[in-house]
């Protein structure tokens, strides 16, 4: 047990050992992000058990409960409707350049760097295309920063990633090691969702940090579109698209126009119906396809991800939306997400038992 908690635990820091890593085929692959979902919910209650002692600070429940709705639904959906992003890989990989074992180390290096690599420039898109946004806008909905806000994950945006890591399958990286990196990559993203954690150091260089992501969540100017890494920072650093964290300015989180409500699916969906109604509000064909395909605050006339010299300045820290409940209704509440947490464990172990 002991040894199985502390290899749950490495994958959140990517510390995990190539050899028992490796696997020859789809089906032997574990769902690690399952896996680590208890975990997910121990580490949500310790950090708010450090705010509270640390700090006189709390986890505002209505937030968090929304966040953990979201990534509720996210596991569900994403484990019935499996492999569709990935659709066509072992067709293309037929055709691979390069012929390597299926269990090299240089296999599990490639699909680790390649991924992360995918990642990065999926998630520049998820930025820079208006109806990519539409799904991302999703993780970026809270106005808290901290672990639940991890959960807080989009039930369409990866299926707007097919294509991204497809090239990986001609260099000779099998669909099993690109199944497994994907997981470590989205697991280890859990734990840099913290204010607690200021700075660490050398790592700072290289890897994707609580710092370095805190700017990436805010809203003000100086914060948009920066820091898309997964794991590794040097994307960002490589492709022009690094920004530090200031000390001198302090983070408003959530979306330049933050939706005042915590309704998981109208956060899911609404932002579509605004890239729809803005298309169809274009007098041309073309400025009705940049509608859809250049940034959120593209307008006609202005360039591809829109001019910044008109984007609202947000100031940090702003009001946020924070109705409150009597405290028998959040206890209520807090049960039913307790039961449906239960029944998505057991959905999931049931439904790998028949085989799906």
């Amino acid at each position: 047990m002991t040894s199985s908690l502390l290899a749950r635990l490495g994958t959140f820091f990517y510390l995990v050992n190539p050899n028992t890593t490796t696997f020859q085929t789809v089906q032997d692959v574990p769902y690690y992000t399952n896996e680590a979902i208890p975990l997910f919910v121990a580490f949500i209650i310790l950090e708010w058990i450090v705010l509270r002692v640390k700090k006189n600070e709390k986890l505002r429940n209505n937030d968090a409960l929304t966040s953990i709705g979201h990534g509720i639904a996210y596991e569900v959906i994403g484990f019935v409707i499996r492999s569709t992003t990935l659709l066509g890989y072992d067709w293309l990989y037929q055709y691979r350049i390069i012929d390597l074992n299926w269990n090299s180390p240089v296999v599990w290096w490639l699909a680790a760097l390649g991924t992360d690599l995918g990642y990065y420039w999926f998630h520049r898109a998820a930025h820079e295309v208006n109806i990519i946004w539409g799904s991302h806008q999703v993780h970026h909905s809270s106005e808290d920063y901290n672990l639940s806000t991890a959960l807080r994950q989009s039930i369409f945006q990866r299926y707007f990633s097919f294509g991204f890591y497809h090239p990986m399958a001609l260099l000779g990286v099998p669909l099993p090691a690109v199944l497994v990196h994907q997981q470590f990559n989205l697991i280890y993203q859990f734990w840099i969702h913290t204010e607690l954690v200021k700075n660490c150091g050398p790592l700072e260089w290289i890897l994707n940090t609580p710092s370095h992501h805190r700017v990436h969540h805010g809203a003000n100017k100086w914060c948009l579109d920066k820091n898309y890494a997964g794991v590794l920072i040097i994307w960002d650093r490589i492709f022009g698209t690094f920004e530090p964290e200031r000390k001198d300015e302090k983070i408003a989180y959530g979306l330049v126009s933050q939706p005042q409500t915590f309704n998981v699916l109208w956060l899911q969906v609404f932002y579509f119906r605004a890239v729809i109604e803005k298309s169809l509000t274009m007098t041309t064909w073309g400025d009705t396809f940049r509608a859809l395909f250049y940034g959120p605050g593209w307008v006609p006339g202005a360039p591809r991800l829109g001019d910044p010299s008109t984007f609202p300045d947000v100031k940090g820290p702003r009001p946020k939306y924070n109705p409150q409940l009597p405290l028998w209704h959040e206890i209520y509440v807090i049960l039913h997400f307790v039961v449906i947490l239960i029944m998505q464990q057991v959905f999931v172990s049931e439904f790998a038992v028949i085989g799906a």
